[in-house]
């Protein structure tokens, strides 16, 4: 444990357990920040590999962090795996998400020893933690890390069994609920779009949506003011709630000055694109995708302009006077930040479209690949129109999003919402800081006058 900013003494426990992938635990470490700006005592459940990551993101607060031993031995999954980007393919994505229920029994062993929990915040993804939370008598808030675009739009075609009438994957579908919105079978993933699914994949999906059903209510990280009509759908039954407690990005630190003294490589070589007047495309396409060898090839011939066989094949040092591959864990935000990056080749992720290109104010070129990434991108690019599409081999945006008039108004425009992301998250006024203290009245001060 490190030292808390904070010189106030803290009201109330939460208890912290995100999924095992960095996507999900990136946002629950920057939600550990906001709660204990709200006085919070903060317990961080992870597991020992994922233990020195959880560390470091918070050495500088009073956050107690607790691990679990990982279940060994599951099949088609090698020993010491504990975080979904170090799975051989992301095919056994189910299995290791069945498989966290083994960690239930020492999971309660510690609840049991620790000072009483107000709320827990659990990964959707950790279904099985409702039990516990239930027997242990707190509330339970589920994150699932999604916009609520794309829950609204799948929760609409789900409920309304959208996506089994076309015939063409492609064939576009009017959302009722939303009618300017089409979406097509493409945007959701095959257990979603069978009729009649079977095997471990559908039986994970139902254990979360029955979980999740059953909560206290739902975090979402984003703001009402950049998706109202689909926040006010999640909430429109009343229960179980939906909060907006985002961007959570905007509670992380600023970097330390030993950082700005020994600049990583990347930031060095953007440092002289910028001294040197020249605008830079950002590509990153997180940490869970598999890239075929064809779709790499044709990312380097859209750059370099000339033929290559793939990206490995002499491309860095052809390419290494304007453009620079890093394969290593880098800071994102960081690199958004930077004044010469002026565009954004995601996949996108939710975590990587808010809090790294929206809120540092970069437009988006979308490049959807799995999950809710495709109903992201729609958003991105029909709704709030930060960023353009990624066309495929009969359309082309080429030079749109850095030059063309198209790529000026994605600009303008992202550095509206850029705007409104900082004002949702200013203490005691902000929207999202109001939707936390709203929940925490629910969850703290009112449950405690009531047993009083």
């Amino acid at each position: 444990m490190g030292s808390n900013s904070c010189d106030y003494q803290s009201h109330y426990h939460a208890l912290l357990f995100p999924f095992m992938s960095k996507g999900h635990l990136i946002p629950i470490l920057q939600l550990a920040r906001l709660l204990l700006r709200h006085r919070f005592a903060i317990t961080f459940i992870t597991t020992p590999a994922n233990r020195p990551f959880v560390a470091k993101s918070l050495e500088d607060t009073t956050v107690s962090i607790v691990e679990l031993p990982f279940p060994q031995n599951i099949l088609g999954i090698p020993s010491g795996v504990e975080s979904t980007d170090k799975l051989p393919s992301m095919s056994l994505f189910p299995e290791f998400g069945r498989s966290t229920k083994a960690v239930q029994p020492e999971f309660e062993r510690v609840v049991a020893t620790i000072e009483p929990v107000n709320f827990m915040v659990s990964d959707g993804f950790l279904w099985w933690t409702l039990e516990s939370a239930n027997k242990f008598g707190f509330p339970i808030l589920v994150f699932f890390g999604m916009s609520n675009y794309a829950s609204s739009v799948s929760q609409a075609a789900r409920e309304g069994r959208l996506l089994f009438g076309p015939e063409s994957d492609e064939e576009p579908i009017t959302v009722p609920e939303f009618p300017w919105i089409k979406i097509t079978r493409n945007d959701f993933d095959p257990v979603f779009t069978d009729r009649d699914p079977k095997g471990i994949h559908i039986e994970f999906v139902m254990d979360l949506f029955v979980a999740a059903d059953q909560s206290f209510g739902t975090l979402v990280n984003s703001f009402y003011e950049l998706e109202p009509t689909f926040a006010d759908y999640i909430n429109r039954d009343g229960e179980p709630k939906s909060w907006n407690v985002g961007p959570l990005c905007r509670v992380e630190p600023p970097p330390r000055l030993d950082q700005s003294r020994n600049k990583p490589a990347w930031i060095q070589w953007l440092d002289q694109n910028l001294e040197l007047g020249s605008s830079v495309l950002y590509i990153a396409c997180g940490s869970q995708a598999e890239l075929s060898t064809e779709q790499l090839r044709d990312i380097a011939i859209g750059l370099e302009e000339e033929d290559a066989s793939e990206l490995g094949d002499g491309f860095e040092e052809r390419v290494k006077e304007r453009g620079r591959v890093v394969r290593d864990w880098v800071d994102q935000r960081e690199i958004l930040k930077h004044e010469c990056v002026q565009g954004f080749l995601s996949h996108c992720g939710w975590n990587s479209l808010l809090d790294n290109s929206i809120c540092a104010g970069v437009p988006i070129l979308a490049w959807p690949m799995m999950v809710d990434q495709p109903l992201n991108a729609r958003m991105v690019v029909e709704e709030i129109k930060v960023g353009l599409r990624v066309e495929t081999r009969n359309g082309s945006v080429k030079g749109e999003l850095m030059e063309g008039e198209k790529g000026k108004e994605v600009r303008k425009k992202v550095k509206e919402v850029a705007e409104m992301a900082k004002k949702a998250m200013e203490e005691e006024i902000g929207s999202s800081w109001l939707s936390l203290s709203k929940l925490i009245d629910r969850t703290c001060i009112e449950k405690k006058t009531r047993k009083s």
